[in-house]
Order: C-alpha cells, then sequence, then structure tokens
C-alpha cells in the first residue's frame, strides 16, 4: 500500500466502499476537494453529488452520495455519509420516477407544497440520473 490510500464510504445502514485507492475526490462543502496518499488531515461537511475514486486496480469508480462528512488523514479517507449508492447499483426507473414526482410537485402551487423538500428531491434524482448514465 505504498502509494495508496483506505478509502471507506459508510452510509446509517451499511457499509458501501472498504478498499484501497490511488485518489479519491469528494464534494466538499466549500467545493470539491481530492486526496492523494499522504494528505494533510482535514475534516469536511459533504454536499449532494459526486464521489470519485480510482480503486487499486487503477479503474475509476463513481458513487452518488447525498451530502455527510469526510475525515482525510495520510492513509485514509472516511466518507460518513446520509446515503450512498454506486453507479452500477443506481435503479434509473426509480430515479426517473422521483425526477417526475419532484418536477409536479414544484409545478404544483398548492399553498401547503414543501418547495425547498421538492427542490432538494430533484437535485438527488438528477444527480442519481447523471451518474447512472455515465459510459464506461
Amino acid at each position: 500500500m505504498a502509494d495508496k490510500l483506505f478509502l471507506e464510504v459508510v452510509t446509517p445502514e451499511k457499509a458501501i466502499v472498504s478498499e484501497e485507492a490511488e485518489i479519491v475526490v469528494a464534494p466538499g462543502s466549500e467545493g470539491e476537494f481530492g486526496a492523494l496518499k499522504g494528505h494533510t488531515t482535514f475534516l469536511t461537511s459533504l454536499k449532494m453529488g459526486t464521489l470519485r475514486y480510482k480503486d487499486a486496480k487503477g479503474q475509476e469508480r463513481l458513487l452518488f452520495i447525498n451530502g455527510g462528512f469526510a475525515e482525510v488523514l495520510p492513509d485514509k479517507v472516511t466518507i460518513l455519509a446520509e446515503s450512498a449508492e454506486r453507479r452500477q447499483h443506481i435503479d434509473v426507473a426509480r430515479a426517473q420516477a422521483a425526477k417526475e414526482r419532484a418536477e409536479q410537485r414544484l409545478s404544483d402551487k398548492a399553498p401547503d407544497n414543501d418547495f425547498v423538500r421538492a427542490e432538494v428531491a430533484l437535485r438527488r434524482a438528477i444527480g442519481r440520473i447523471k451518474i447512472a448514465n455515465i459510459k464506461k
């Protein structure tokens, strides 16, 4: 593990990733950041978006994460995410249906509509669809 660091991505339900990585790129709340072996230690919050990393074999891997926190150490990155899905596990039909529901709620002018929640649901659905449709 000379030039690699260890990546863990954990949600409240389960561990999603637990493997060596060459590089990790995550959507920090203050902007996207990358970490390599030997990186300075820091802790940051994460926003919804794409977590990218190159595994020990150099293959790029993608996950959709829905916020959380990241701890970066010189030899390890730990992501504590509200939710996370590997690209290949995203159900595109379900994400498309969620997108359509969110768009419908946003277009409905009912006074009891929670527009903030609908906007977040729309962003989440679009993010999941975007990652799932990336061709490898």
